[in-house]
């Protein structure tokens, strides 16, 4: 299985070379800390998922002898493996160009990335190859530029559910947050599953 996480470093060693140049393009633009560790993590999983459309990857894995378990585990195990790298990598970047953040900036930023993987890689096992690479890049652009605005207008019209968070403690905040994402993580790795060992290639 840690060859099949391997293997899509491999195929994008041309498309990391622009990894620093990716995140750096957000410092300079002075965006909020935890949406560059948001778009640092995304990068890898999504580029390898945007090549394996191209290729049709999905033929030749099931003729290697890694189980269609394995295949499924080696994209969510992978995803996990690659946001720590990218988010190591991004706090040096910020570091270097003297920009602060705080661990609660990684946090945010590594919870909407699972999040977001738990949303969108079973849709990658749903809809036929070509597509889905487009719409979830389209989908994830239009949710970072609607995103606020929409907490914004919920915080300021259902007082009663902002009033409850606010009475709890950040510890409290972040573990039902970190309980709530690793559980749809979880079960989206399910579903995920299930859908690769019914689907036909």
């Amino acid at each position: 299985m840690f060859n099949l996480i391997r293997r899509d470093v491999i195929l994008q060693k041309k498309m990391l070379l622009t990894f620093i140049p990716f995140i750096g393009f957000f410092i300079f633009m002075d965006s909020h800390p935890a949406l560059i560790f948001l778009v640092a993590s995304i990068f890898i999983p999504f580029n390898a998922y945007a090549y394996d459309e191209k290729a049709e990857t999905n033929i030749l894995l099931n003729s290697l002898p890694y189980t269609r378990k394995e295949i499924i585990a080696s994209r969510y195990l992978g995803a996990i493996v690659y946001m720590a790298l990218s988010i190591a990598v991004t706090s040096l970047a910020l570091f270097i160009f003297n920009k602060p953040f705080a661990l609660s900036d990684i946090a945010i930023g590594g919870g909407l990335f699972l999040l977001f993987t738990a949303c969108t890689f079973p849709l990658f096992y749903i809809f036929k190859p070509g597509y889905i690479s487009s719409v979830v890049l389209i989908s994830f652009i239009f949710l970072a530029g609607i995103g606020p605005p929409i907490v914004i207008f919920l915080a300021e019209n259902l007082t009663a559910i902002t009033d409850f968070i606010a009475s709890l403690s950040i510890p409290v905040i972040y573990t039902g947050a970190a309980v709530v994402i690793m559980t749809l993580y979880a079960v989206s790795w399910g579903v995920t599953t299930i859908i690769y060992q019914r689907k036909a290639f």
